[in-house]
C-alpha cells in the first residue's frame, strides 16, 4: 500500500475508534479531518512524501460548507422536524390510538395492529423516530398490558412500528441521503412509499400470525364494542385530518405540485393548524416546539459539516479509490458486492447512528455501485431500509433506549430485545423483498413521471 493509502486507512479506522469515546461526532469528524491534513502536510514537508494535501486542497473545505449551508434541498430538514414535533403535540395521535382500538377491538391482536396502523400514519407525517416511539410507548403499551398482551410483543410492536418514520416519506433521512449523493430527493420519497407500506404489512402479518398461533400473547378484549356506524364514523373523523396532513404533503410533491422543500413547509403549516383545532396550540408550544427544531437541525448540520471536512479529506488521500478497490475487488460479481455492502452496514449498525453511515458510509459506496449498474434510487432505497435495523439493533438501538425510558414498571431490557428480535428478521426479510423485486422501489418514480 502506498502511504496516502496507509493513512486513508488509518483515518477511516480512527473513526470508528473515536466514535466509542461518547465524544460529539461532529466534531470527531471535524478533529480527524484537522489532524489528518496537519499529518498529511507534515509527511510532505518533512519527508517529501507527495501526498497531495495542501493548503489550497484544504481550504476547499470553506465552500463547501458554504455549499451546504445555502443548500435549498436542506431547507426542508429544519421543516420537517417542526412538523413531526408540533404533531406530536397536536393530540392527533390519542384520538387515533383510543378510536382505531374500538375498530380493532374485536380482532384478536386488534390493539398490536391498532399501534401498527397509527405508526404508519405518525411515519408519513412525522418522520421523528424519537416523537414517534415515545408517543406509541406512552399511549399502546399500557393499553396492551392491561389487556394481557405479551410484554415482548408489546414491546416488539412499538420499536418496529416507531421506526418506519425513517424510510416512510417525509423521511429526513431521505433528505439527506437524496443530498449526499446528489439524486432526487422526490424520487427517493416515490421509491420508498412501497417499501414502507411493505414493512408495515408485513409487521401485521406476523402480529396476526402470532395471536391465533398463541392466543395467550394477545388475548382478546372481554369488553370490547362491536363495529358500529357511530364506531367507523369516529374513526374517519380520528383519521381524517392525519391523512388530509399526508395527502398535502406527499401529495404535492408527487403530483409535482411542490418540491419537497416547499412541501415541508405545507407541512409545518398543516400540523400547526392541527395543533390550533384541538386546542393544542399556545406560545408555551411554539416556543418549546422550535427550541427542541433549532437544537435538533443544529445537530444535523454540525455533523453534516464535519462529514464534509472528513469526506474531502478523506477523498484527498485516496480513500474513494481505496474503498472502490476493495469492493470491485471482491470475488463476488456485481450482485455479491452489493450484499456485502448491505451486510457491512447491517454490522455497522449495532454500533454507528444512520446518520453516521448516511453521511460516510453512503457516499463512498454509492458511486461503486452506480458503476457496476445499479440503479441508484433502487440501491439508496435498500440502503435505507437497512439502515432502519440500526434503530432495534444492539447496543446502540436508539428505539430500544426510547423505549426503556417511558416504559411502565415491569418491562426491563430484556423483554424489549426479545421483543424486538423476530421484528429484525421481519425487517430483512422485506430487504430481501426489496433487492430481488427492484419493482417495488423503481415503478411509482418510473410511472410519476411517464409521459
Amino acid at each position: 500500500m502506498e502511504i496516502n493509502e496507509i493513512l486513508a486507512a488509518c483515518m477511516f479506522g480512527s473513526f470508528i475508534l473515536l466514535l466509542f469515546t461518547g465524544y460529539p461526532v461532529a466534531w470527531v469528524l471535524g478533529g480527524i479531518a484537522i489532524i489528518f491534513s496537519a499529518l498529511a502536510m507534515l509527511m510532505d514537508h518533512w519527508f517529501d512524501a507527495f501526498i497531495g494535501i495542501d493548503w489550497n486542497f484544504v481550504s476547499v473545505v470553506i465552500p463547501r460548507m458554504w455549499d451546504v449551508m445555502t443548500n435549498w434541498v436542506l431547507v426542508a430538514l429544519p421543516m420537517f422536524v417542526f412538523m413531526g414535533l408540533m404533531l406530536d403535540r397536536s393530540g392527533v395521535a390519542e384520538d387515533l390510538m383510543v378510536n382505531l382500538s374500538r375498530l380493532f377491538g374485536r380482532v384478536r391482536g386488534g390493539l398490536a395492529v391498532t399501534v401498527t396502523f397509527v405508526g404508519l400514519l405518525l411515519a408519513a407525517s412525522t418522520g421523528i423516530i424519537g416523537a414517534s416511539v415515545v408517543l406509541l410507548a406512552v399511549l399502546g403499551v399500557p393499553l396492551m398490558m392491561k389487556q394481557g398482551y405479551s410484554k415482548e410483543l408489546a414491546c416488539g410492536t412499538v420499536c418496529s412500528t416507531g421506526t418506519l418514520g425513517i424510510l416512510i416519506p417525509p423521511s429526513i433521512m431521505l433528505v439527506m441521503m437524496g443530498d449526499r449523493i446528489g439524486v432526487s430527493v422526490g424520487d427517493l420519497f416515490l421509491g420508498a412509499l412501497f417499501p414502507g407500506l411493505l414493512l408495515a404489512g408485513l409487521y401485521v402479518t406476523y402480529i396476526m400470525a402470532l395471536s391465533f398461533l398463541n392466543p395467550q400473547s394477545a388475548p382478546l378484549s372481554k369488553d370490547a364494542e362491536s363495529v358500529s356506524v357511530k364506531v367507523v364514523f369516529s374513526v374517519l373523523k380520528a383519521v381524517l385530518p392525519t391523512a388530509g396532513l399526508i395527502i398535502a404533503v406527499l401529495g404535492s410533491i408527487f403530483f409535482g405540485i411542490a418540491t419537497p422543500t416547499e412541501a415541508s413547509g405545507v407541512g409545518a403549516l398543516g400540523a400547526t393548524l392541527l395543533a390550533f383545532a384541538n386546542g393544542r396550540l399556545s406560545i408555551s408550544v411554539l416556543r418549546d416546539v422550535g427550541r427542541e427544531t433549532t437544537k435538533t437541525t443544529a445537530f444535523i448540520f454540525a455533523l453534516i459539516l464535519g462529514a464534509t471536512a472528513f469526506s474531502l479529506i478523506l477523498r484527498g488521500l485516496g480513500g474513494d479509490e481505496l474503498i472502490e478497490g476493495f469492493l470491485t475487488g471482491l470475488p463476488f460479481g456485481p450482485t455479491g458486492i452489493v450484499i456485502c455492502i448491505l451486510a457491512i452496514t447491517f454490522v455497522l449498525g449495532f454500533f454507528l447512528d444512520w446518520i453516521e453511515l448516511t453521511l460516510i458510509i453512503l457516499p463512498l459506496v454509492a458511486p461503486v455501485v452506480s458503476a457496476l449498474g445499479f440503479d441508484l434510487i433502487w440501491f439508496t432505497v435498500l440502503f435505507a431500509v437497512c439502515l432502519q435495523t440500526s434503530f432495534l439493533t444492539p447496543p446502540v438501538g436508539f428505539a430500544l433506549f426510547y423505549l426503556k425510558g417511558v416504559a411502565p414498571a415491569g418491562i426491563n431490557l430484556g423483554h424489549i430485545y426479545r421483543g424486538v428480535l423476530p421484528f429484525i428478521l421481519i425487517q430483512l426479510v422485506g430487504l430481501t423483498i426489496v433487492f430481488y423485486w427492484q419493482g417495488i422501489v423503481t415503478w411509482l418514480p418510473a410511472t410519476a413521471y411517464a409521459p
